[in-house]
């Protein structure tokens, strides 16, 4: 049985590790911003710089990643045409976020004209925040199942250790898609305050707590897969 330590060295060594560690690192960084932007300019500045350069470490880190969802549609879309169609929104959403995340991180690193970033940012704001919306609805359907399956059990005659080991996976797996969820709805949050703009999603606050859960949420997600392997 791994420890902390060995489950954080392994999900560090992962790509989506580090990612989430500077995702940690870049909505901190906005939420100190905002708390000491009037009192410590300085301070603020310095804090500000550490989120746009968290961010467009993240985009780096995120190259190629649009493939991940290509590849899961190959290789496993779904057992019924229903899934199979929320599968399919889900992953062409996140695909087209990931991919036109490419332009808005070459245009804001100065490769291509800065004049692009508003109108790439909005294109893969709208695919994130589109996959999302499916993602949600594909982990809410299978938390229903789940649901059920555990009932289904628990009604039936199976050996107890049988049973029991059946239900422990299920419950894993919810706190798994649970995680997932609330990772989705605060990535969605983010993505509506670059489609549309308002005062409670482009809220400091509203954003940085967004940023925080989305990243913890999807540590937590990645510790709850280590422990059922």
């Amino acid at each position: 049985m791994n420890d902390t330590v060995d489950k954080l060295v392994i999900f560090l060594a992962k790509r989506d590790g580090i990612d989430k560690l500077v995702k940690t690192f870049q909505y901190v960084s906005k939420l100190v911003h905002w708390h000491v932007e009037k009192t410590h300019p300085d301070v603020a500045s310095r804090a500000k710089q550490w989120e746009v350069a968290s961010g467009l470490s993240r985009k780096a880190f995120r190259s190629g990643r649009f493939l991940t969802g290509f590849n899961a549609l190959r290789r496993n879309p779904g057992p019924t045409p229903a899934l199979r169609t929320l599968a399919i929104l889900a992953n062409a959403g996140e695909m087209v976020y990931f991919f036109f995340d490419h332009f808005l991180w070459v245009s804001r690193i100065g490769v291509l004209d800065a004049h692009l970033a508003r109108k790439m940012s909005f294109i893969s704001a709208f695919g994130e925040s589109f996959g999302y919306i499916f993602f949600i609805i594909l982990d809410l359907i299978a938390l229903r199942e789940g649901l059920e399956a555990e009932r289904k059990i628990a009604k039936s005659e199976e050996k107890w250790d049988d049973a029991n080991e059946k239900i422990r996976k299920i419950k894993g797996d919810r706190v798994m898609r649970l995680m997932a969820i609330a990772a989705n709805v605060a990535d969605l949050v983010i993505g509506i305050a670059d489609i549309e703009p308002n005062p409670f999603c482009n809220h400091a606050v509203s954003l940085g707590i967004s940023g925080l859960v989305s990243a913890w949420a999807d540590m937590k997600k990645h510790d709850t897969i280590n422990d059922q392997q």
